[in-house]
């Protein structure tokens, strides 16, 4: 409230000389530029799905709310038992699942089986099914055509509009259209996004992309967890608990060095879209090899600078499209676009023949420059801060200048008002101020004297009484009345203008949408490229190389790129799985020798290839992989209500048996150990012998076991399809060195002993142990220990003493013979 006072200084004897002043209260505390930058309050993000299925193809289409984007799938072949819709699942956790009330018989099968995953909880999706009416292909295309789409013009015709759109959306693609109609429709429904706005506000829709899955690597949950390519921890602060959880140590986790939001949204959707499309992977590859060249590490640290300050466009212009735009979003779309205008400029200085730098030279166009000029121009920060509000600044418009030079020189102005006006009060009055209330105009105010009690009290002849408050008593008066008429309500009008020039700058900003949004999509781009050129550089990466002739995986000298940084020392390892020759390889050896860390770095290696990284080899050549299976370790669970050796085979084992190809890799740990050993065996056996009998059809597997059986039994047949490897130990003494090295041979034992002992447990235990499995082995009985036994039978005689001290002899009720019967005898067998 802007207040202005005059006190002329009246005595209770008298009038005395005066003494005018004039007062604003504090304005509200200025906010830290860097907070009000760094400050992205963002709801948490929801996806709504729309598939329709039919005649073998898929039609699918998604609102993402944390970009008010929609997603959009052509056409698609899917098997009867919907893998790929499985799949889309799977990648996005939809919030809600909208399809037609008719569908076929394997949909409702499906959507009956997903509706019943209790383990889902609480991501378990909502299953809505809305009338196949609402899904007819022109009234789709109708809906299509007719929405409110921020991201085109408001110049453009109708005919401009049916073009903009349909060079976006495939509506040669039947089923998308009908997916696409019937999600608006919802959309409408239920108000995504705008459910507390008024009806006429529209739901954001800031862009149309299409998503595909063709070229893709199918890697399961189950491989992405045993491999720790993802892993979720609590966050171990109090304060931050509320916010979800944190990346602990994975393969994101060290590759993650992007410097936005969005870079980092990128490189989690690259590792769940691991690809096969060579053309996509080099191009990635080009990138990171040019910034890892010595000579281009200043402009890489230059770039990462720029693309700090990329912040979450789509928030804000969802924003502006709500008319919700905050203060500090102007000063944060500012430093985007002109942090966009500075990677354009670089990205014109380096070479034109990487096809990332010329997108960015060629798309980042004028209209940022447009924007950005606007927004510099127009926009006051320094004032809008202080104010809490859009403010402008100076010279932008002749009527706001006008009236705030009347609002600054309304103190002196009014003090001067307050003196004349205290000329006319009642002598006993000994001062009064002339105060400027937004909404409600000039009052006159004055204190409230102790003859003043009741209401009656306040009435002035002249004024108007208006409201008491803090002891002091407003009024309206002539003077007041003619101020109102004459300057009006400064305040209000000013707010009131500057709120028009917002919007008007809001609709030329959500006029160049589409350049902001291809901005976001290039700037992640690359700062996905260099967060991985960073970490190779690094961790001393190399480039891989991509051979579509070769079924399987070439590896020189690999590591493993997390135990690596756990490790003081660790020893490198190849691996080949190409050709016919060595398809399955069979690796024993001993406890804690490393075979489980061999297969984990084949499958790493191989993912960080298909996902466009460097790897952590030598050299790397990549063949045609067209999935990964795991069986490395159990998740168990009590709401899955399964065992462990039943997660081994329904969850791992089966999925591998079921759909791995010539062109997969299976890599499997230790499977069988989950039931008895013979059961155990025999399955582990079968399994191979299965893929075996596949011949040339075979994938490229990865097997590392115990059971030494597995080969001393020849349990599986001979031939080039096979190829045994161990991991080299050398026994000193008691001790087992270990060298981690991978060479071909069998192990000779398992020498689980020597594991015990160094786990800690008793040498006794230990000794044991080895001396019953030598025994076993040997086809021998086993005998007691002869140490042992004589102990119990000691605790047996000492007990049978006991009892026979604590008898009361004079007892006439005592019968010494069931005593003997019941006590001494088995006692005595026992001891014998």
């Amino acid at each position: 409230m802007a207040s202005v006072g005059a006190t002329p200084g009246r005595t209770p004897q008298g009038p005395g000389p005066g003494e005018a002043s004039a007062s604003f209260p504090s304005p509200a505390p200025v906010p830290d530029p860097r907070e009000a930058e760094e400050e992205e309050e963002e709801e948490p993000a929801e996806i709504h799905l729309c598939v329709l299925w039919s005649s073998g193809y898929l039609g699918i289409a998604y609102y993402d709310t944390s970009d008010s984007t929609i997603y959009f799938m052509p056409d698609a072949p899917d098997h009867e038992s919907l893998k790929l819709l499985q799949r889309v699942l799977d990648e996005i956790d939809p919030r809600s699942v909208v399809t037609s009330a008719k569908q076929d018989e394997n949909m409702t099968r499906f959507l009956g089986k997903l509706a019943s995953q209790e383990h889902r909880e609480p991501k378990r999706p909502e299953i809505i099914f809305l009338p196949s009416v609402d899904f007819g292909l022109e009234i789709s295309k109708q809906r299509l055509l007719s929405g409110n789409y921020s991201f085109i013009p408001d110049s453009m015709t109708a005919t401009e509009k049916i073009l903009f759109l349909s060079s976006i959306i495939p509506f040669d693609c039947l089923l998308t259209v009908r997916a696409l109609g019937g999600l608006l429709k919802f959309m409408g429904r239920r108000r995504i996004g705008v459910e507390l706005e008024d009806y006429n506000v529209s739901i954001p829709i800031l862009g149309f992309k299409k998503f595909v899955l063709t070229y893709l690597v199918s890697i399961d949950q189950d491989t992405y967890s045993v491999l720790q390519i993802f892993k979720s921890e609590p966050h171990p602060s109090v304060y931050k608990v509320a916010s979800g959880l944190k990346e602990g140590l994975s393969l994101f986790g060290i590759l993650n060095r992007c410097r936005c939001k969005w870079g980092e949204k990128l490189l989690r959707l690259w590792f769940t879209r691991p690809t096969q499309d060579l053309g996509e992977l080099n191009s990635r590859l080009d990138v990171i090899q040019f910034f890892l060249l010595p000579q281009n590490l200043d402009m890489a640290q230059m770039l990462h600078r720029l693309l700090g300050h990329i912040k979450n466009v789509p928030l804000i212009l969802k924003r502006m499209k709500l008319s919700h735009t905050k203060v500090s979003d102007w000063q944060v779309l500012y430093k985007t676009v002109y942090s966009a205008l500075g990677l354009r400029d670089a990205c014109r200085s380096l070479p034109q023949s990487i096809q990332l730098f010329r997108d960015i030279a060629q798309e980042f166009s004028d209209d940022l420059h447009h924007i950005a000029s606007l927004i510099g121009k127009v926009v006051d920060f320094e004032g809008s801060l202080a104010e809490n509000r859009f403010t402008v600044l100076p010279n932008i418009d002749p009527e706001i200048d006008e009236k705030k030079r009347r609002l600054t020189g309304l103190p002196s102005f009014l003090t001067e008002v307050a003196r004349k006006e205290l000329e006319n009060l009642d002598p006993r009055i000994p001062s009064c101020s002339v105060i400027y209330i937004p909404l409600i105009g000039f009052l006159l105010c004055i204190p409230r004297l102790p003859s003043m009690v009741e209401t009656n009290d306040f009435e002035i002849e002249g004024l108007d009484f208006m409201f008491l408050s803090e002891e002091k008593l407003h009024y309206r008066s002539a003077r007041t009345k003619e101020l109102d008429a004459l300057l009006g309500d400064l305040h209000c009008d000013i707010r009131d203008q500057e709120t028009l020039l917002m919007y008007q700058l809001q609709c030329q900003v959500l006029a160049r949408a589409a350049v902001l949004t291809r901005v976001l999509d290039l700037a992640s781009r690359l700062d996905v490229l260099l967060a991985l050129a960073s970490a190779a550089r690094d961790y001393g990466y190399s480039r891989p190389r991509y051979s579509p002739r070769l079924l399987g995986v070439r590896i020189q000298n690999g590591r493993h790129p997390l135990m690596e940084l756990c490790a003081r020392t660790f020893v490198p390892n190849s691996a080949e799985c190409g050709g016919y020759k060595g398809r399955v390889k069979v690796i024993t050896g001993p406890n804690s020798s490393g075979k489980s860390i061999y297969l984990k770095q084949v499958g790493l290696i191989t993912f960080m290839a298909l996902v466009g990284s460097f790897v952590p080899a030598e050299e790397a050549e990549i063949g045609a992989v067209d999935a990964i299976f795991t069986r490395i370790h159990s998740c168990e669970s009590i709401s899955l209500g399964l065992s462990t050796f039943m997660i081994d085979l329904n969850q791992q084992v089966a999925k591998a048996v079921n759909n791995a190809t010539e062109r997969s890799l299976v890599l499997i740990d230790e499977f069988g150990k989950g039931t008895n050993t013979v059961d155990g065996l025999a399955l582990l056996a079968a399994v191979i012998r299965h893929w075996l009998a596949l011949g040339p059809m075979c994938p490229h597997i990865f097997v590392a076991t115990n059971f030494l059986s597995l080969i001393q039994l020849q349990l599986l047949p001979q031939g080039p399809l096979v190829q045994y490897l161990t991991l080299e130990t050398c026994e000193d003494g008691n001790d087992l060195v270990f060298f981690y090295q991978v060479c071909e041979g069998v192990a000779s034992a398992s020498h689980a002993s020597h594991t015990a002992a160094q786990a800690g447990l008793p040498e006794k235990l230990v000794t044991r142990g080895k001396e019953v499995s030598d025994l076993i082995c040997s086809g021998k009985p086993i005998k007691p220990v002869k140490e042992l036994l004589k102990e119990k039978q000691m605790e047996n005689c000492q007990t049978l003493v006991d009892k026979f001290l604590k008898l009361d002899l004079e007892d006439p009720s005592l019968d010494l013979d069931i005593f003997m019967s019941q006590e001494v005898l088995p006692a005595a067998t026992t001891i014998l």
